[in-house]
């Protein structure tokens, strides 16, 4: 996973975290259900790139 996609990810998952709070400060249910969302997304794909990598490792040994 390159240093660019790990900030992409990261830049997501804070955003969704910002999102939820505001949600919750407001009690606004449809921001704070997309900021689950966005966390959930981000945290998906870091998870997705993180097994992609440790396959690449391991087919390279």
């Amino acid at each position: 996973m390159s240093f660019t996609e790990k900030a992409k990810n990261k830049a997501q998952e804070l955003s969704g975290v910002a999102k939820e709070r505001i949600g919750e400060a407001t009690d606004n249910e449809r921001l704070r259900a997309e900021g689950a969302t966005e966390q959930s997304t981000a945290r998906a794909r870091q998870g997705g790139e993180q097994a992609k990598q440790a396959g690449r490792q391991s087919f390279d040994r």
